[in-house]
């Protein structure tokens, strides 16, 4: 099944378009062509002339294949390294290639069940749910995963201030799509325990329902028409329970796992820094919110090659992330992974799209 009758890739401003003369290539050309490229995504090694003929069974000589791969390096898909008679792709050529030539294969039946069963688990919160599937899909891909958690949304359906220590409690939110938020805010020393419970009771009487931003409009209504009076210490309570919310539901958070893996496919010293310097950027969350904004307002998955992209030009390094999305069709976050260019696309496309539909359906109302 070929790549874009199976999955919607979004073309992005990072993308270089292909020129038209490549579109006209013939099929011995295309065929040697996907040869250099599958040797080289199994490999990481030029590929020559010799073995792609005998990969041929021999129907053309090596110096036929080899007039091939100079028109094709002249058309800009390969390029040598200059420490071999073989070829490599270039950026382009592997972009030409996901693009048009690509044959996406099927999630193995074991894989679905595990991202099922993790996706599926009722996780602590919505943070853990994303760390747990962009470990996931690391795992699977032997990749960095990446995601983008969903800013809190949703109609609350409980609230609760639980004391866990003399100054501190932990507030706990639930929505109805059965995702949660917690959060620790500090309360006066020596807070009785029936205050917690009180505040707790008013708030769920009222919220129940309701949005954060509609649950904090009616609550202030409320105390500015004096329909209810709430001492000061409740009062904290709300705010301080309030203002972490409000937090959660402005801003997206980035998660990254297995940056380690990064470090498996360098194969020489000098490249070596420029990974190490990628992993630091991708730890410290750096560069990657434009390529995730890019992401949160396209329609499908997204594939960055290389040069495609300043942050991973320098290491060699792609990217597959594709949006997920709410009950009401809503794009609310991103997830996929980074890895070398020469990572298997075959295997990881489908992977990320699928985890994609799952965590699009868990955010549902159910």
């Amino acid at each position: 099944m070929k790549l874009t009758n199976n999955l919607k890739i979004v073309k992005n401003n990072f993308n270089k378009s292909i020129p038209s003369h490549l579109k006209d290539l013939n099929a011995r050309s295309k065929e040697i062509f996907s040869l250099i490229v599958d040797d080289f995504l199994k490999t990481g090694n030029p590929v020559g002339s010799r073995r792609l003929s005998f990969k041929m069974g021999e129907q053309l000589s090596p110096a036929s294949i080899r007039n091939v791969m100079f028109d094709l390096q002249e058309s800009g898909l390969l390029k040598s390294n200059h420490t071999s008679a073989g070829r490599v792709p270039t950026d382009l050529g592997l972009r030409f290639f996901v693009d048009g030539l690509l044959q996406v294969g099927r999630i193995k039946n074991d894989e679905c069940e595990e991202i099922k069963k993790t996706i599926n688990n009722e996780p602590k919160s919505i943070e853990d749910l994303c760390n747990n599937a962009s470990e996931l899909l690391s795992g699977l891909s032997d990749c960095a995963g990446i995601v983008v958690a969903p800013k809190m949304g949703g109609r609350l359906k409980h609230i609760e201030f639980v004391p866990v220590s003399n100054d501190r409690a932990l507030v706990i939110l639930v929505t109805e799509n059965g995702m949660i938020e917690n959060r620790i805010i500090e309360i006066p020393k020596g807070l009785p325990s029936s205050l917690l419970i009180e505040t707790t009771n008013y708030l769920n009487s009222i919220t129940k329902g309701k949005s954060l931003l509609e649950s904090k409009k009616l609550i202030k209504e409320q105390i500015k028409s004096d329909k209810i009076r709430i001492d000061r210490a409740s009062r904290k309570l709300i705010d301080e329970g309030f203002a972490c919310w409000d937090d959660a539901s402005k801003k997206s958070k980035l998660i990254v796992t297995g940056t380690s893996k990064l470090l498996e496919d360098v194969k020489a010293l000098e490249q070596l820094e420029d990974v190490r310097i990628l992993i630091e950027e991708l730890e410290n969350k750096k560069n990657l919110m434009g390529i995730i904004e890019e992401t949160q307002t396209a329609e499908g998955m997204q594939i960055y090659i290389g040069s495609e992209n300043n942050l991973f030009g320098l290491t060699g390094c792609s990217t597959i992330i594709s949006p997920f999305k709410n009950q009401d069709k809503e794009i609310i976050g991103a997830i996929g992974v980074i890895g070398p260019m020469r990572i298997n696309y075959a295997k990881i496309i489908p992977v990320v799209d699928y985890t994609a539909k799952l965590i699009s359906e868990k955010f549902e109302i159910k």
